[in-house]
């Protein structure tokens, strides 16, 4: 890893605000959008840039803001990736949002997250938080090859129920869904279980496939070349250089989800996730017309 001062750590405007404390990644997870060249990576994707004067940018910045909203984090690198053991950054700019009363939706693979969890409870309690979980895979094998650096699905799910039992509202990233690889009914039916299990608030899926581009797409070919000899030449053949490379088994899997939600209150549909993600709560005691959504047939 490299440390690098930023000169700003928050994007966005109005009600939501993104912030990322560290660019690139040590997850190895072999689909990984964030490596695509449209992000313009000056430096080796797992040789870690650090925004290390992220939480003196954050304190200014919200000390500046007159309202608060919520500030969503982990969207291109994961908050709690290995380096974060050792610098702390994440925790530190999560106690700044505590102390100014702002929300926070955070998103991550990584059971570390449970180091916060006190910290991430109090800013639910005063304000609003929402813990973001991507479950790609049931299966332990194959958890270990397409997402190798970090915690299994199994302790994901662990996460998931711990943060259920804070009081903590959880939405599961169910994506991306690799075609011929985990795009199967009985994946995708232990997963839902198991969110239904625990009791999240929402799923997201983004149409039960992969995207892929330039970077990402020479990155994901290597592994499957390792892992699935053949399987390249099949997407090749399938889909040639498309963005989107949905699952062949898409309309099965969208109406197992569908219908996964529906029986259990789940919001399923990515507007209403990512609108309760962005809503900041009034707590004069008023009830929010999120409270209600995902329970309608």
């Amino acid at each position: 890893m490299h440390f690098t001062d930023a000169k700003g750590i928050l994007t966005g405007s109005g009600g939501h605000l993104g912030m990322n404390i560290y660019r690139g990644c040590s997850h190895g997870c072999i689909y990984c959008d964030s490596r695509s060249k449209c992000y313009q990576f000056t430096h080796p994707f797992e040789d870690i840039e650090v925004k290390q004067n992220a939480p003196q940018l954050l304190e200014a910045a919200l000390r500046s803001k007159r309202k608060c909203c919520m500030i969503g984090t982990g969207s291109m690198s994961d908050p709690y990736m290995h380096c974060e053991e050792q610098l702390g950054l994440t925790r530190q700019c999560l106690e700044i949002i505590r102390r100014y009363g702002f929300g926070v939706a955070i998103q991550t693979k990584s059971d570390r997250i449970l180091r916060d969890i006190d910290l991430l409870e109090e800013i639910n309690e005063q304000a609003k938080c929402v813990v973001q979980m991507t479950l790609t895979t049931y299966d332990d094998e194959l958890c270990g090859i397409l997402e190798p650096n970090v915690c299994n699905t199994k302790r994901r799910i662990e996460v998931l129920e711990e943060m259920q039992r804070r009081g903590i509202p959880t939405i599961v990233w169910l994506t991306p869904i690799l075609p011929y690889i985990n795009d199967t009914a009985e994946n995708v039916s232990a997963i839902l279980e198991e969110c239904v299990r625990v009791g999240v608030k929402g799923i997201i899926s983004f149409g039960m496939g992969l995207t892929l581009r330039e970077g990402d797409r020479e990155y994901y070919y290597a592994a499957l070349d390792k892992h699935f000899p053949g399987m390249k030449e099949r997407y090749i053949r399938e889909y040639g250089n498309a963005y989107e490379l949905p699952s062949p088994n898409k309309k099965e899997l969208t109406a197992l989800l569908r219908d996964t939600c529906r029986e259990h209150g789940i919001m399923y549909k990515e507007d209403e996730c990512f609108a309760f993600m962005s809503e900041f709560p009034d707590k004069s005691g008023q009830m929010s017309i999120f409270d209600f959504i995902g329970t309608e047939e």
